[in-house]
């Protein structure tokens, strides 16, 4: 029979007559043969099997084999010995490798064959060492799949005890091998299908003997966790979670997290890798496992492994949300990583770009599950624009795209992220660095937050932008100091100079810092302006008074001088700071602060019972101007006039602007804070509440004036106006006042007119003022300046108008020139994005100059002479007005392109272009973004022009000054070396 058949095998047969000839081969194994032929013949079959040229010779191989093996057991049995397994198994079969697969499934078969035989035992025993030996050698998946088919069906063949320990320890370390080189689909299919075959043997093993689950969770997380450069494990590791009990979620990562062997740089990258896992298509519950791992890091404060996988890892496990098989896991862990990295818009940014081609795609690929996905992914966007607002830039286009979606509802939304934080502490983590990048197409410099400094970088963004006040500081002799000036001069030369596209403004913020501000919390903007510029101010007044108390030995040091001697005695006398003091052209005995931002006012108080007027100037370097009541108040329980009682509504500044809520703050979100909404009346302009806090404000009633000449309590008229206009006019909006009533801090969210050129009244100083004594008030801070305001009765306020217009008139009749009406263009604005007080975030809008004196909205000389000799004009001297820009040069910088990049939009690192219109529609947009410090720059009033945009008070400055070699050194230092890290 087997010469038979082995002359088929070789013969030229057609395949139909192949067939016939092998039916009467296999019929007649039902007929006595020798032993001598069975094996023979088992010999053959085993051949074919396993060396056939064709599928063929091998289908005709397994025919035969299992028939003469049903009908000759023990014959058969005699053949399959163990000695046989053992040489397949060790040595192969002829030139067929041992590690051959058709080997492992030759013997597969043939236990099939022997199952009830009692030699298969000894044949189990050599296969459970063999297999062991097999998967310590790591094999490649086809052979491991197979392998585990024979073992899933043999469960006999299994390792025990300790062996099966090392096996299912040697099996995931064996899958952690595997990768899949696939270019087509079928072969991306038969991969997968390989290494489900090996995921559930351990399965199988695992459910039988419960001893070797531990021990095969902990090989996952040695070699997950593995710091090896040249060690990449396989995605395919995957496949073994879906098996393992989600009970043991809570213990397996407790265990973890709390074990002190296992070091940050091993759960870093163990979290990575387990976040790479969500791409592995048949995984079930990677999402569960990696949530409950960033879950125990968060609990015992493994804040450095989170940031830095989340900002690792955010952009990869977004693009799986364009993979419908893995996009629900992907969507879960994204949302978690988003909403509990609350302290930093850093992550969400990251994704940003992408978000609206996902909602594009979403949209239009017309699937129920899409849909539903799509809900759930512009809910979670609308919680993390909720969270950082203020950055209208990245989100306006997002805006758009899902505006036709459902939105939450804001309690919904502040349920989310009070719940996903990672602690309540969260917002005085640093995420360190952002990762080095060119500078934007702007060339400017962008500023790092370095943990809730945005309050910081949005006030050195305008500082720095003030052309005039940058280049009067860049032009200090300041060598050899250790001024807050030097410091604020070398932030100015990186900002200039650096090639990085953002600096950390590190020892700026330590030496600027107010003491009573905490690291890492949010601050007020407007308090951290005041104060810096006071400090600055002070600081120079102090060191002119150390300097003149000097002995002078040599003459006064001319920092203009280009004489070489003049210059070296210059170094050796101004290693001190006095250096400060005699830059300027013109010694006034005025600081640079207030050359720069230094106005006066005079307060009046007119007794109306005996006529006394009693004045008193005070300097001021900005105007606090508080919303009028029927626009702060609109929307308050119980709205009063102010005739009726004493206003309790206190304005104040902004005690916050950060990118994250104070502890505790988070709850108070939804009980202590209300907002007003924004109305539909016209909105109010910022000549609006400059004219609000200029207008006369009578003293009546519990607030009544004490006047010294009548010795007594009387009824009379406070009045404040401008003496000296500053070369900067800094004006900040009192959005947050405080209900005495309700005892509830109010945000006011009203839009505001924003003009870009305004003229302020300005009156002369009368030396011949009636010089009563002063008037002993302790005027509140400019938090809350003017802001209690009580406007007298309609009668009142008529008599008091006429009485005013005959003053008035008295004064210009008699030649007088009282009020002068200064214009100012507008160069900055800073705002304010959030509901809280305690919270939010700053970012800034300024004009840029392209290096021009700031004047390309001064007011032509003709156009002063008209509003001079207009009717309307001389009785609105008194009143700050907003001046409209030409229409012609408004349509023509509109057409040319020109107007969408004459603005720049500061918002720590990132710098863009943008327009005037955005700053005017920002609101209207983002009704939380409004805007809360604004710098005007003087203009020039009509009359001969100026040689090179120099004053006559020789406050401007023509071009940049030239960088001193000290800040040179220091700058071209630092690109070195970032040249070399980049």
């Amino acid at each position: 029979m087997d010469k038979i058949l082995e002359g088929l095998v070789s013969s030229d047969h057609s395949v139909p007559v192949k067939r016939a000839i092998v039916k009467k081969v296999v019929e007649a194994a039902e007929k006595e043969v020798t032993e001598e032929q069975c094996q023979a013949l088992f010999s053959l079959t085993t051949r074919l099997i396993l060396l056939g040229e064709d599928a063929f010779q091998k289908q005709i191989g397994s025919q035969v084999l299992e028939a003469y093996a049903r009908f000759h057991r023990q014959e058969f049995e005699h053949f399959f010995s163990k000695d046989f397994v053992l040489g397949l198994l060790q040595q192969g079969y002829e030139q067929l490798d041992h590690r051959d697969p058709t080997i492992i499934e030759y013997i597969h078969s043939c236990l099939r064959l022997l199952i009830s035989c009692p030699s298969v035992l000894d044949i189990f025993s050599v296969i459970q060492v063999e297999v062991l030996r097999m998967v310590c050698e790591h094999p490649k998946p086809l052979l491991c799949s197979q392998l585990s088919t024979l073992l899933t069906d043999f469960m006999q063949c299994v390792p025990k005890d300790k062996s099966g320990v090392l096996f299912c320890q040697q099996l995931v370390r064996t899958i952690s091998y595997f990768h899949c080189y696939a270019n087509q689909e079928h072969e991306l299919r038969e991969y997968v299908g390989q290494v489900t075959k090996v995921s559930t043997l351990l399965q199988n093993i695992w459910k039988t003997d419960r001893a070797t689950l531990l021990p095969s969770l902990q090989e996952v997380f040695a070699i997950i966790s593995s710091t090896d450069p040249s060690f990449d494990p396989s995605t395919a590791l995957a496949c073994l979670v879906q098996h393992i009990p989600i009970q043991m979620i809570t213990v397996l990562i407790k265990s973890l997290t709390t074990d002190p062997n296992v070091k940050d740089a091993s759960m870093t990258k163990a979290l990575c890798r387990m976040i790479d896992w969500l791409s592995w298509p048949l995984a079930q519950h990677v999402d569960i496992w990696v949530i409950a791992l960033l879950k125990g890091l968060a609990a015992v404060q493994k804040f450095t492994i989170l940031i830095d996988v989340t900002l690792l890892k955010i952009e990869l496990v977004f693009a799986r949300l364009w993979f419908p098989i893995v996009r629900q896991g992907a969507l879960a862990v994204l949302s978690h990583m988003l909403l509990s990295f609350q302290h930093s818009p850093e992550a969400f940014h990251l994704v940003v770009p992408n978000v609206v081609q996902l909602v594009q795609s979403l949209k239009t690929n017309g699937l129920p599950t899409s849909k539903v996905f799509l809900l759930q992914f512009t809910e979670l966007i609308h919680c993390m624009m909720y969270q950082f607002s203020g950055f209208p830039d990245l989100y306006d286009q997002i805006i758009e795209a899902i505006k036709d979606l459902p939105k939450p509802a804001e309690d919904k939304i502040k349920f989310v992220l009070n719940q996903s934080a990672w602690t309540s502490q969260s917002n005085s983590f640093a995420s360190g660095l952002l990762k080095q990048a060119g500078k934007s197409e702007t060339g400017k410099t962008g500023l790092i937050n370095l943990g809730n400094t945005c309050y910081m970088n949005s006030i050195i963004q305008i500082l720095f932008m003030a052309t005039d006040f940058r280049r009067h500081v860049l032009s200090l002799q300041l060598n050899g100091s250790n001024t807050l000036m030097k410091k604020l001069q070398l932030l100015f030369a990186f900002l200039a100079h650096t090639q990085r596209a953002a600096y950390a403004p590190k020892n700026f913020l330590e030496a600027s810092r107010p003491p009573w501000f905490n690291a890492g919390s949010q601050q007020d903007c407007s308090e951290y302006l005041r104060f810096l510029l006071d400090r600055l101010h002070e600081e120079e007044k102090t060191i002119r008074v150390l300097e003149s108390a000097k002995p002078n030995f040599g003459p006064s040091i001319d920092v203009d001088n280009k004489d070489p001697k003049a210059s070296t005695s210059s170094r050796e006398h101004g290693e001190s700071c006095s250096n400060v003091a005699e830059t300027e052209s013109t010694n006034d005995g005025r600081t640079l602060i207030e050359k720069m931002f230094g106005g006066k006012s005079i307060t009046g108080i007119r007794c109306m019972q005996c006529n006394c007027i009693s004045e008193k100037e005070e300097p001021f370097t900005d105007l606090s101007l508080a919303f009028c009541p029927s626009a702060s108040t609109q929307d308050s329980p119980k709205p009063q006039r102010p005739s009726e009682e004493p206003k309790v509504l206190c304005q104040g500044s902004v005690n916050g602007g950060s990118e994250a809520p104070e502890p505790s703050s988070a709850s108070s979100l939804t009980k202590g804070v209300h907002y007003e909404q924004v109305t539909t009346e016209p909105p109010l302009s910022v000549p609006d509440l400059v004219n609000y806090f200029l207008a006369p404000e009578i003293l009546d009633e519990d607030n009544a004036y004490f006047c010294e000449k009548c010795l007594s309590l009387q009824r009379a008229e406070r009045t404040m106006k401008v003496v000296t206009a500053p070369e900067y006019l800094i004006l900040t909006l009192l959005r947050f006042s405080y209900d005495a009533k309700c005892h509830v801090r109010r945000k006011i969210l009203d839009n505001v007119t924003i003009p870009q050129v305004l003229r302020l009244p300005v009156h002369a100083s009368a030396s011949s003022a009636q010089q009563s004594s002063p008037l002993q008030v302790e005027y509140p801070e400019s938090s809350e300046n003017l802001a209690k305001k009580l406007k007298p009765s309609q009668q009142d306020e008529e008599d008091e108008a006429k009485a005013r217009m005959e003053r008035n008139e008295e004064t210009i009749g008699s030649g007088g020139n009282p009020v002068q009406s200064v214009p100012y263009a507008l160069v900055s604005v800073v705002m304010h994005s959030g509901i809280s007080s305690e919270s939010g975030h700053y970012y800034s809008y300024v004009h840029d100059t392209n290096g021009a004196d700031e004047t390309q909205y001064q007011a032509g000389p003709s156009s002063v002479k008209d509003a001079s000799e207009s009717e309307e004009a001389a009785s609105n001297l008194n009143l700050c007005t907003a001046v409209p820009a030409p229409a012609k040069q408004d349509a023509s910088l509109h057409n040319s392109g020109e107007e969408a990049k004459s603005w720049l939009l500061f918002n720590d690192s990132r710098v863009t272009f943008t327009s005037f219109r955005s700053v005017q529609n920002i609101t209207n947009r983002f009704p939380k973004d409004t805007a809360y410090v604004l710098m005007y720059r003087k203009q020039e009033l009509a009359g001969p022009s100026l040689n090179e945009g120099q004053q006559a008070n020789g406050m401007r400055l023509s071009a940049e000054p030239p960088l001193q070699k000290e800040l040179l050194d220091a700058i071209i230092k630092d690109n070195k070396l970032y040249l070399q890290v980049k």
